[in-house]
């Protein structure tokens, strides 16, 4: 994989760059300058760009516009501090392929990017009630309407699953507050994606705050 990074911060360039490296990911270019950063996107044909949302020059958000516009296809991920409802929303309407955050832990950052890489859009987990929430005001749905999902087919277990990725927790806290292992949430997770037909946590997590489907004082 290689990766293209535009960031005005010269020390987390610098981090990023080393860490991606250690994990065998190959950092094309580390550039602060959005113009020069946009210009070394078209050069150097990276597989996925992560842009910051707060520059002096340029907001992310203009710089995957201004990529989208000069036809760049491969993946823009937004990798920020940010977790402000609009950044989120105008960044996935504005073309970007996932939304992540800067502390996230490093193992989790790597897993997102191979799923960008491989087609599918990744949001924050902590980010996936803001989507949810952003998703219900613009589009919710009668409350009386069904759900095209079969929701009726999730287990107890997986229901329960579901209502905690909503509330924005990683599989490692699901494993550790239900006292299970990261690998058993993994397929409770796979098998929740398939039964209501998503493709993504966040997906999953939205159709769970649309329908009501927990009862926020408890499980």
């Amino acid at each position: 994989m290689k990766v293209l990074l535009i960031d005005d911060h010269a020390l987390f360039r610098m981090g990023l760059g080393e860490l991606l490296e250690r994990r065998g990911i190959e950092v094309v270019a580390a550039e602060g300058d959005c113009e020069r950063g946009i210009a070394l996107v078209g050069n150097l044909g990276p597989d996925v760009v992560l842009l910051d949302m707060r520059m002096p020059s340029m907001s992310g958000i203009e710089v995957l516009r201004a990529l989208r516009e000069r036809d760049a296809r491969m993946p823009i991920v937004m990798l920020t501090t940010s977790r402000d409802e609009q950044d989120v929303v105008q960044s996935l309407q504005g073309g970007a392929n996932g939304y992540l955050l800067k502390d996230m832990e490093p193992d989790a950052l790597i897993d997102a990017l191979e799923q960008i890489v491989s087609g599918q859009t990744v949001v924050a987990p902590e980010l996936a009630g803001v989507l949810a929430r952003a998703v219900q005001g613009e589009s919710a749905p009668p409350a009386n309407e069904a759900a095209p999902q079969d929701l009726a087919e999730l287990t107890p277990r997986e229901h329960e699953i579901l209502c905690l990725l909503a509330d924005g927790q990683s599989n490692k806290v699901i494993a550790r507050n239900l006292g299970i292992s990261d690998g058993t949430v993994k397929l409770h997770v796979k098998s929740i994606l398939r039964k209501l037909q998503v493709h993504s946590r966040v997906e999953a997590a939205v159709i769970a705050v649309e329908r009501a489907m927990c009862n926020r004082n408890g499980l």
